[in-house]
């Protein structure tokens, strides 16, 4: 008998991030296919008519992708993509900041959420039903604390909700502060109940929660640390804990971000000074992290990573060789590089979709 036909292996969408107006840059969102299997990744055309899109997030129904503008005026884009892997560029809107940095999509799919780093300044836009944007709803600025050692003022670096759903937490790099605040889902605004002080001059930049919603993750890109908070869902409040090794030794490693295993149990972090993955395995459900080592990245300044939507897979985006390199993700939390480093102009962000 003949031998049964071979499955035609799985492959899933792949969104790049760039710098369009960098030397090298790309010329728009740039878009390929990941092998569900082996990780490989295929070249598709690029995404144009978007300026920066240095961060990507897509919408829960995923059919809108929505990408930053990084550039003195700050804005925020919606795309639109069809089953058939066509795209339509639904237009942008102005957060009323500078340097859009990172956007996410509240869990009810409802209101877009922005950071500027310009401007220290967070934004909310509301989604229609089509995924295009409507106006600013409401815009927050970050005007205290002062400043951390050496800032010239606040630095918006990242909004996300919680785990929850009931609290959205903007993390400032220039302020040294997490802000959490209560979003009010009729009117699209923001009303701040918490705040969390990070060491003066940490620069935390990204954080990452555990699935278990006790806890998160934040990197501080100025004192090489990895801080572990404890965090409560019913108030919102964050406590950080004292800062722990990234394990790459003396000098400045500029940790990026950290993401979390989809079952809790690992922890990854890009370092883009010296070009590696931190790995830690998290214990006590989340309360702690123990270092296990580094594992070289395979490019040049690791700005961004993301996990396969079942985390059998790390993506790295690596913003000075302009490639993403990719992990297979062990059972015990190993890395191994898989396939070689895939070229993407100044590749500052890579989105795999589910």
């Amino acid at each position: 008998a003949p031998a049964p036909p071979t499955a035609p292996r799985a492959t899933r969408p792949l969104l790049l991030g760039t710098y369009t107006s960098e030397a090298g840059g790309g010329t728009g969102i740039g878009t390929a296919a990941y092998d569900t299997a082996t990780g490989a990744i295929t070249p598709g055309p690029v995404i144009t008519g978007v300026d920066n899109p240095s961060y990507l997030a897509l919408h829960p129904s995923g059919s809108t992708v929505y990408a930053v503008a990084e550039q003195e005026a700050g804005a925020v884009t919606a795309v639109g993509l069809a089953p058939d892997g066509t795209y339509e560029v639904l237009g942008s809107r102005s957060t009323g900041g500078s340097g859009t940095t990172h956007l996410s999509v509240h869990p009810s799919g409802r209101w877009l959420l922005s950071a500027d780093y310009g401007s220290g300044s967070v934004a909310v836009h509301p989604i229609a039903e089509d995924g295009s944007l409507g106006e600013r709803t409401d815009l927050v600025t970050h005007s205290s604390p002062p400043p951390g050692p050496g800032q010239g003022g606040p630095h918006a670096h990242q909004i996300v909700t919680d785990p929850d759903g009931g609290h959205v937490l903007a993390v400032d790099l220039g302020t040294d502060t997490v802000y959490t605040y209560a979003l009010d889902e009729s009117a699209g605004t923001l009303a701040e109940v918490s705040r969390a002080a990070l060491a003066p001059g940490s620069g935390p930049r990204h954080l990452a929660f555990h699935p278990g919603g006790r806890f998160a993750y934040l990197a501080c890109e100025l004192d090489n640390t990895l801080v572990v908070c404890a965090y409560d869902p019913a108030t919102g409040a964050l406590t950080p804990g004292p800062g722990q090794s990234t394990g790459t030794g003396s000098g400045t490693s500029y940790p990026a971000q950290p993401v979390v295993t989809g079952d809790g149990a690992y922890v990854y972090l890009a370092n883009r000074g010296p070009n590696s993955l931190t790995r830690y395995t998290v214990e006590d459900d989340g309360a702690t992290l123990r270092l296990l080592d580094t594992v070289p990245v395979g490019g040049d300044w690791p700005r961004q990573l993301a996990l396969s939507p079942d985390s059998s897979l790390l993506f790295a985006a690596n913003q000075r060789s302009s490639t993403v390199t990719v992990f297979g993700v062990g059972p015990d939390g190993s890395l191994t590089a898989v396939g070689d480093p895939f070229p993407a102009p100044v590749a500052v962000c890579v989105l795999p979709l589910p």
